[in-house]
């Protein structure tokens, strides 16, 4: 009996000791994958929350599909009818449910990326996974352009509101000052979860404002008739089509409000929230407001109504026009933050350090676009020179290359993958057309009006 234990016992181990080293060479070899597909930092930069003085994944998706609607459906719902005044009817709606279709595809497709590789956290990070070091910086660049022009585009549009609810009260610069100053307090939250609260005033704001302009101009009626095609040349016609690509450009934000989900796979539930307000609000606001205020219909639109209404709209767009500014500053401040304490206690700490660490970007960043928006004072140049230099990669492009990236070697591998190759190319085409025409645009429109008010107390309402 004896024998039989003992000649049974070393065979046992032999197996115990083989199954481990297997297991442990197959999680070796997994290890090793990981580490040569995933770059040398954190897969997550806020790590282990557990214990934290500031906790950022703390989201729920409907918060993220409010901060998504506050952040996109602001300025842009606001230059739509001009843009349906310079195509004509029935080419702006088609223009409108095309590209709002693949900004939301493009939009899923960023949520694939977040999963794929869980330590992009901003657009910067994405490029490093696509290009190394040189892909991380070109994008860091890009992104910060982008956030500060677009705050510049809100501080502008303030000041277009303030002008025109106080009849040119005072020196525009002053209103400039007073935007910039408001917009810096409320962005001092270092969660999206505290500004998340702001959405939800945001939402109510610009529906609000959105349909007292057209009540507004449904009763007064102050346009001509509607023209179902308009005759245009190049120039103006894509001129409009800056303005539809621009209302659907909240992706640059989107990795970073991912990143503060509890659950990074519910984010196509946000998105779903986001594209079906956006879609629906821009068409019909557009429609309603081109059909009562006619061609002649202003950008910002809430100016077309009555002198009344136009200060009562204004007024109750404040909120939003603010909030959607904050958001985007938010996150342009958290990529600067992460990029220097990333790997560092102070990512959770409310310390001396840490603090005015984040209030110092904060000033940096809103004085920067402050001085934007004052040399910029045309609202529908600004839009144009942002939309063509930016937005078009970020909504389109660079969506379109992430795909590539994370299907490569399998682009022709099945029907299902050939159509989505095309539409993924179709997207990379329309962002390189958009970016090349919307330059020229921009920049003919700067030099026919050389914004001689830049700096000025002139009325830009």
């Amino acid at each position: 009996m004896s024998t039989q234990i003992s000649s049974e016992t070393p065979v046992t181990n032999d197996l115990d000791v083989r199954q481990e080293k297997n297991l442990a060479a197959d999680e070796s070899s997994l290890y090793m994958d990981e580490k040569s597909a995933i770059p040398p930092y954190p897969q997550d930069a806020f790590g282990d929350e557990e214990f934290a003085e500031v906790k950022y994944k703390v989201l729920k998706w409907w918060q993220c599909g409010l901060l998504m609607v506050a952040e996109t459906v602001s300025l842009g719902v606001l230059s739509l009818p001009a843009a349906v005044a310079g195509l004509g009817l029935v080419p702006a709606i088609i223009i409108m449910v095309a590209l709002g279709l693949l900004a939301s595809y493009t939009g899923f497709v960023i949520g694939q990326f977040k999963l794929r590789y869980p330590q992009v956290m901003n657009m910067a990070d994405a490029g490093e996974v696509l290009g190394g070091r040189w892909g991380r910086e070109i994008l860091s660049v890009a992104q910060m352009l982008f956030f500060v022009f677009v705050m510049a585009s809100h501080l502008l549009t303030f000041t277009i509101a303030m002008n025109t609810i106080t009849g040119h009260g005072t020196c525009s610069i002053v209103f400039g000052v007073v935007g910039m100053a408001i917009s810096f307090i409320l962005s001092l939250p270092r969660t999206l979860a505290k500004v998340s609260w702001l959405s939800l005033v945001s939402f109510v704001s610009i529906m609000t404002a959105v349909l007292v302009c057209m009540i507004g101009v449904g009763v007064s009626k102050p346009g001509g008739a509607v023209e179902a095609v308009v005759k245009t040349d190049l120039y103006h016609g894509f001129s409009a089509v800056t303005n539809i690509v621009f209302a659907f450009s909240g992706h640059a934000a989107f990795f970073g409000l991912a990143a503060e989900l509890k659950d990074p796979r519910d984010f196509p539930k946000a998105l779903c929230l986001l594209q079906g307000v956006d879609i629906t609000l821009y068409i019909i606001s557009a429609v309603v407001i081109y059909r009562f205020a006619g061609a002649d219909v202003t950008s910002p639109a809430l100016g077309s109504a009555s002198p009344i209404i136009s200060k009562v709209a204004y007024g109750i767009a404040l909120p939003t026009i603010v909030i959607a500014g904050v958001i985007y500053g938010h996150v342009a401040f958290k990529f600067v933050y992460l990029r220097i304490f990333r790997g560092t206690d102070r990512m959770h700490k409310r310390d001396f350090v840490a603090v005015w660490s984040w209030v110092g970007i904060a000033l940096a960043l809103w004085v920067l676009a402050w001085i934007i928006a004052e040399a910029i004072p045309v609202f529908g140049n600004l839009l144009s020179l942002i939309t063509a230099l930016f937005a078009s990669w970020f909504t389109y492009g660079l969506s379109g290359i992430f795909w590539l990236y994370m299907n490569w070697g399998l682009w022709w591998s099945s029907p299902k993958k050939i159509a989505l190759t095309f539409l993924n190319f179709l997207a990379i085409t329309v962002a390189a057309v958009t970016c090349g025409l919307g330059l020229w645009v921009s920049g003919k429109a700067l030099h026919d009006n050389p914004s001689s008010a830049s700096f000025s107390c002139a009325n830009n309402a």
